[in-house]
């Protein structure tokens, strides 16, 4: 019989990560089988798993939702804060976001209950790449997309080169494979620009499509294989983001 650990086996079933788990466990808050659970213990698929009496199934299937979100929603599994992705989505299952995208921003973001590949795509993070289409405040020069192209200084570094396409004269296609935070603003704002808009469209292999705000759907087989395979590439990298 394969056993996992325990906070490994909490993290798959999408109620937090591994990191949490271990919180939860040092804080007697986890059972298996009724019983309080001492850090590193292994549980297999036959054991119960409950957390503050609320009982957990490791077999739980994995759900992959791509996500259009609309502006105005904020990322945050706190239910308490108004406009939480999570009351908007209103998903019959738990389910969090992977990574974040500003309140004022739209677009593409993944959701899941896979604690695991959570953690494969965000600790491989700067190597994928995640596309944008952005409208600022005036008309873009040939300045602006040489700089932005070739790096930007903010939050105490410069940003990696990227790719930088001008759509009209206050429109344009950004490829990133970094993630600071509010990066895009904040290099437009070093340059003199305003964002007035910003949208993701893709991330790595899976893009928006003709998805419509507020909606979502589950991730095809295909979608799904190939972001996994990404994902494995990457992780050999050993990038520590």
């Amino acid at each position: 019989m394969e056993y996992t650990r325990l906070n490994k086996a909490i993290a798959e079933t999408g109620y937090c990560s591994r990191r949490e788990a271990d919180k939860l466990i040092e804080k007697r808050k986890v059972r298996v089988n009724g019983k309080l659970a001492e850090m590193g213990v292994k549980v297999t698929r036959e054991d119960e798993i409950s957390v503050m009496g609320e009982v957990l199934t490791k077999t739980a299937r994995n759900i992959y939702l791509i996500f259009n979100k609309p502006i105005g929603i904020t990322c945050t599994t706190d239910l308490r804060i108004k406009g939480n992705i999570i009351s908007y989505i209103n998903y019959p299952e738990r389910i969090f976001p992977i990574g974040r995208l500003d309140k004022p921003s739209d677009g593409l973001i993944f959701m899941t209950n896979d604690g695991d590949i959570v953690n494969k795509i965000l600790r491989s993070r700067n190597n994928h790449e995640k596309e944008y289409i952005v409208t600022v405040n005036k008309k873009i020069s040939s300045d602006f997309i040489k700089k932005m192209s070739n790096g930007v200084p903010i939050l105490d570094t410069v940003t990696k080169k990227c790719r930088v396409t001008r759509v009209n004269n206050y429109t344009f296609k950004i490829i990133l494979t970094q993630g600071l935070n509010r990066q895009i603003r904040r290099m437009c704002e070093f340059l003199g620009y305003e964002v007035t808009s910003l949208r993701r469209l893709r991330i790595m292999n899976i893009s928006l499509g003709n998805l419509k705000p507020g909606k979502y759907r589950s991730f095809t087989k295909k979608e799904l294989k190939d972001l996994l395979a990404l994902c494995e590439d990457s992780l050999k990298t050993h990038d520590s983001f």
